[in-house]
């Protein structure tokens, strides 16, 4: 897409619990943005009303979102129905990759390895039926509990036991309608980045923390390791960008998408695939772009460039 009169209205903030995480990731493009000679304005929707963007017709949404709202089709609905331009996934295709149940049923469908997993709503929760359905699907220890449509780690507990799980579940019960539970998977931590479509590369993370969790994401201080490119044979660090292809088409995704892996006994299991990837100093998107020799101003511009409605 032409950008004529260059100029973007940069959405971050939110109400998301990844509000800090997007404030960064905003201010880092709207710096990328304003070095590349555009008019950029800042819009806070946790401040200021959606109504309000009809002010801004002649401008291209970048969305800076992550997590609730603003990653999972609310805000897209709203761009789609004011008729402003705006980055990254569609409604639906943000909704279903955020959806952590409705994003495997698609990976199933299109033959992509994701771990076993079911379901509890909180009405429905007891200590025995998870046991029960534990046994039914076969499912070891350690085994995840998360929120269905979280983001950045949040709300992810790992236990070790049924006591464990069945605490960590009524924890999470308070907050949330409905968890996902799921055998947690060893081995590499890999995430694959795709830009408009083209899968640019493959990097491992190495946390010192029990996992790669919020705090392993977004804090130096968590001195995880960053290996670029991601520690594989060649076949398989090909084999990955590929699958990470194939997530980004059948999840119909626009822009760039990050997606999160586990190498485990020589196979690759798709966690989940990030439609609202950070670009924050320590986010992994722009560090495997920098690898390729794409710039993070480049890269801002690449992701704005490619602004539509409809998506």
């Amino acid at each position: 897409m032409k950008i004529k009169k260059k100029k973007v209205l940069i959405v971050l903030g939110g109400i998301s619990g990844e509000r800090e995480v997007s404030l960064e990731t905003g201010r880092a493009c709207f710096k990328a943005l304003k070095k590349k000679g555009y008019k950029v304005v800042k819009f806070d929707p946790k401040k200021q009303s959606y109504n309000i963007i009809t002010r801004y017709k002649s401008f291209t949404i970048f969305n800076a979102l992550h997590g609730r709202h603003g990653e999972d089709g609310v805000a897209q609905s709203f761009f789609e129905y004011l008729g402003v331009p705006y980055t990254h996934s569609g409604v639906i295709s943000s909704f279903n990759a955020m959806n952590k149940v409705i994003s495997k049923k698609i990976y199933k469908k299109n033959k992509i390895l994701s771990p076993n997993y079911f379901v509890f709503e909180k009405e429905t929760f007891s200590k025995d039926e998870l046991q029960k359905i534990i046994r039914k699907k076969k499912i070891q220890f350690p085994i995840v509990a998360k929120p269905v449509n979280e983001g950045s780690s949040i709300g992810v507990k790992i236990c070790s036991n049924i006591n464990e799980l069945f605490i960590s579940g009524k924890q999470l019960f308070k907050k949330y309608e409905e968890l996902v539970f799921e055998p947690f998977i060893g081995g590499q931590e890999i995430q694959v980045a795709v830009i408009n479509g083209f899968p640019i590369g493959a990097i491992e993370l190495k946390p010192k923390r029990k996992f790669y969790d919020y705090k392993a994401k977004y804090s130096k201080a968590a001195k995880t390791e960053h290996i670029m490119p991601a520690k594989l044979n060649k076949s398989d660090y090909n084999k990955v960008l590929k699958i990470a292809k194939k997530a980004h088409k059948c999840l119909d995704c626009k822009g760039v998408t990050r997606s999160d892996f586990k190498f485990y006994k020589k196979k690759f299991y798709l966690l989940e695939t990030n439609t609202q990837p950070g670009m924050t100093s320590l986010s992994l998107v722009p560090e495997i772009a920098s690898y390729k020799g794409i710039s993070f101003e480049n890269l801002v511009e690449k992701i704005l460039l490619n602004a539509s409605i409809n998506r």
